[in-house]
């Protein structure tokens, strides 16, 4: 069969039921992106014949004679479509996995669509950016700019990678070629709660193309957990890579590794399986019952679970004060409890991981996670391997979200590996990303709060009951910090915490975006507000008598709890007047703007109302988040650094990038950056917690900055005249990282790579003529600051149809020093 890609003849024979995706990525078309597989996420957009089609459910078979043109036949990074270069200006995407399929789409438009662009734009879905981003790039609004050397800290930089992205060149995962690549496929769980009597993988094994079959008869004794912290204590040893007892529905039962993904799911139907079906348990009160079947008998203490004759993973209970004593003589008490569910991640790039032995035979993963380094080092745990014979790394990821901060394709693809010899690959299908990957945990939150006529908080209670899932992954941490900077927010002087995080038979929750500060945030301030109406008290002014201000001790139940946390800057007094300004400046529920923003429906009995919270977050872990990096001087006057942060849309590599040429008074397009890759740098917690540019980003500066006084010395060393020596760029280096500011010195420049000082240049080669320049970095992520945000809304109601509009939106956050302004207005927009 014969037809063109972006204007190049192609054969290809498609396999029956091939679609025009695989093909394509078979011809090594990878700008083409998987993110559903069934029409929905528009990843996979091409234009066939000039139509933007999703490539992923049209049939190959029907490709002869067509002309089919991807984002890369559009435009090259040299000679980008001015499409992909509004991308680029507009800083159109975070994750970037997307955006191939959004520019093909938005290629096809016209001056007269541009009003029209939430329809036209339906069948291309962004996780990520919130589309403001989106609809600037398509109407050719630029949010960007190139500023001069040395002054890139604190402007709205292009993304590096941002050209490579537009044109679909920039590689995410699976985005390259393996010869003799091997494809990994499970069988799920038919039960919520069996265990595996017996299993026949006879026939399997003899299918043709089949390569390897395994069980729990192959996995490794070691128990660990798939949820990855820097203390991997944080969480309990509950899991097994192939376990014989299963705890949820989809849990995996065996792996088949084979020739291709098709041989190995007809291979997994030829596995015969017997199974006794256990007692299951679903709602997390009942399971803390007595009577109710237990999940995890077998383990206790040693495998850090508190309570497994009660199905309690972990728990926490103290009071300070008293709180009946102070709820019974109150003014007012407003009481409530507030149920949460399950939230996927759904980052558009699937969890997936491909393995392969290097000429040494050292093991190399490449894989979709957020922190490669702790992944390297539970998987060492697990398969009893030396870390120096594991390399694991990342491409650019296509979204995480805290869903890739856990260990759910690297075991498998280990395992085979090791086994097979053979480089093996295993690709979470959409379908996967439901029944494997862990969601938001669902929490049951009961508030009661007390106050005095003039809204003084004087008892805060909050009972949660968390539901972990089957396993007990992030688990521990989450119920741990749902608890902490949500109940700290507020004085008050009598305060109760009583929290569980419980086994159930469902599917294992895992980390999430605010790590289950949401959920609690949620519950508390929805009591507030009731709190607010009882009183007859604007919620605004109720939070303000009640929160903390600097000088307050941050407390849960236990005074001066968490020493090494600062309150930094501090604008929740300033979020809280910008948000009721703006609600206050909306128009009111009968004037014209609000009458067109509802339409004139059948039912215009419209009900209005206005809602408001805040939140404080404390980022990193209180236990220590590390990073490692380095910076060099290249020949070329270009700097290369090396960081462990994997780059997934939060923008920490724009910012890197902006931080050492700030430092090292060059521009962003010179620096060069190796990241995500266990052999860059010594070591890298991960990509969790805004900890890429607090922790990662401050380890840079540190090593930019010794860089630049061993640029300095080298001067000095070959001849530049030593009087008037100086310090460095004023106010760039805060005392924390770099030994405190210090004023310029106008005859001591750093510049373009090289080094000026009085009349004389010292070029870059001249420099390491002498030998290589190199300066490293650390930081431990201490101490820890907390930030603020406050969100309001206005929304109307129609009680008829249930139909609810958001007539308005508004969102006021602390971030300190705003390093790319446009990068965090998309990350507030956004995910």
């Amino acid at each position: 069969m014969k037809f063109s890609v972006n204007g190049e003849s192609v054969e290809a024979t498609p396999a029956a039921g091939q679609v025009l995706r695989t093909v394509l990525r078979d011809l090594g078309q990878f700008d083409v992106k998987k993110g559903c597989d069934s029409g929905d996420c528009g990843s996979c957009t091409v234009l066939l014949d000039g139509e933007p089609i999703h490539s992923c459910i049209l049939p190959a078979h029907r490709l002869e004679g067509a002309a089919i043109t991807t984002v890369s036949g559009l435009g090259s990074p040299e000679h980008p479509h001015p499409l992909q270069q509004s991308f680029v200006d507009a800083a159109g995407f975070q994750c970037g996995f997307c955006t191939a399929g959004m520019i093909v789409t938005a290629s096809t438009f016209t001056e007269q669509d541009l009003g029209d662009l939430p329809r036209l734009l339906k069948s291309n879905i962004c996780r990520c950016t919130g589309y403001r981003s989106i609809r600037d790039a398509i109407c050719g609004t630029s949010n960007t700019q190139t500023p001069a050397s040395g002054e890139a800290a604190g402007q709205s930089v292009r993304a590096p990678a941002g050209l490579r992205i537009a044109t679909g060149e920039e590689e995410f995962t699976l985005d390259f070629r393996t010869t003799g690549l091997l494809h990994l496929s499970v069988l799920k769980s038919p039960h919520a709660h069996a265990r595996i009597l017996s299993i026949d993988t006879s026939r399997a094994l003899a299918a043709e193309g089949v390569h390897a079959v395994f069980t729990h008869r192959d996995s490794p004794a070691t128990l660990f957990s798939t949820g990855r912290h820097e203390m991997r204590t944080d969480d309990p040893d509950d899991t097994l890579v192939l376990d014989p007892v299963l705890r949820f529905i989809g849990q995996r039962v065996a792996a088949v590794v084979a020739d291709s993904v098709a041989i190995a799911q007809r291979a997994l139907a030829l596995i015969e399986v017997e199974y006794e079906v256990l007692p299951g348990v679903f709602d997390p009160e009942l399971a803390r019952q007595p009577g109710a079947p237990l999940l995890h008998s077998d383990k206790g203490s040693d495998q850090r679970v508190a309570a497994p004759e009660r199905n309690v993973l972990a728990e926490m209970h103290g009071e300070m004060g008293d709180v009946d004593a102070a709820i019974a003589a109150a003014d007012a008490v407003a009481t409530g409890t507030w149920q949460t569910q399950r939230v996927n991640h759904a980052a558009i790039e699937t969890h997936a991981t491909r393995g392969w032995l290097d000429s040494d035979g050292r093991l190399v993963l490449r894989t979709s996670s957020q922190v490669p380094y702790l992944v390297r080092d539970e998987l060492c745990h697990i398969f009893d391997l030396e870390p120096e014979r594991l390399r694991v790394f990342t491409a650019r990821v296509g979204g995480g979200f805290g869903g890739k901060q856990e260990l759910f394709t690297e075991d498998l693809v280990t395992l085979a590996v090791l086994r097979t010899g053979r480089p093996v690959q295993y690709e979470f299908t959409r379908e996967d990303e439901f029944t494997l990957a862990s969601p938001r945990h669902p929490i049951r939150v009961s508030v009661t709060l007390a106050a005095t006529s003039d809204g003084t908080l004087t008892a805060l209670a909050v009972d949660e009951l968390v539901d972990t899932g089957a396993y007990g992954n992030h688990g521990v941490g989450v119920m741990f910090h749902s608890v902490h900077e949500s109940i700290s927010v507020y004085r008050c002087a009598n305060k109760r915490v009583d929290a569980e995080s419980v086994y159930t038979n469902n599917l294992p929750s895992g980390a999430f975006r605010g790590y289950g500060l949401g959920q609690v945030i949620f519950a508390i301030e929805s009591a507030m507000d009731e709190l607010a109406r009882t009183l007859g008290m604007d919620p605004f002014e109720l939070r303000r008598r009640n929160v903390v201000v600097p000088g307050d001790d941050m407390v849960v139940v236990e005074p001066h709890a968490e020493t090494d946390l600062l309150y930094g800057s501090y604008g929740l007094d300033q979020c809280l007047d910008l948000v009721q300004g703006a609600l206050a400046g909306f128009p009111s529920a009968g004037s014209s703007a609000v009458s067109s923003a509802v339409s004139s429906a059948p039912d215009p009995e419209w009900r209005f109302g206005t809602g408001m919270a805040l939140a404080m977050i404390a980022s990193l872990p209180p236990r220590g988040h590390y990073a490692d990096a380095t910076v060099t001087l290249l020949a070329s006057g270009d700097f290369e650094i090396g960081v462990g942060t994997v780059e997934f849309g939060s923008g920490t590599t724009t910012v890197h990038a902006q931080l050492v040429a700030s430092a090292l008074g060059t521009t962003v397009d010179r620096v060069r950056i190796r990241q995500s890759d266990t052999d860059v740098v010594k070591y890298d917690t991960g990509a969790f917690g805004s900890a890429g540019v607090v922790v990662a980003g401050k380890a840079l500066l540190a090593a930019a900055e010794k860089l630049r006084a061993l640029m300095l010395e080298r001067a000095y060393s070959l001849g530049a005249d030593s009087e008037g020596r100086g310090g460095g760029p004023a106010g760039l280096i805060s005392d924390e990282v770099g030994g405190g500011p210090t004023d310029l010195v106008s005859d001591e420049v750093v510049e373009g790579g090289g080094v000026r000082i009085g009349d004389r240049h010292f070029a870059a080669e001249e420099l390491l003529s002498a030998g290589p320049l190199t300066a490293s970095g650390r930081h431990d992520g201490t101490p820890r600051t907390v930030a603020f945000n406050v969100h309001g809304f206005r929304v109307a109601v129609n009680p008829a149809t249930g139909e609810v509009r958001i007539l308005q939106s508004v969102q006021a956050a602390d971030a300190g020093t705003v390093l790319n302004p446009e990068q965090l207005r998309g990350q507030i927009e956004g995910a």
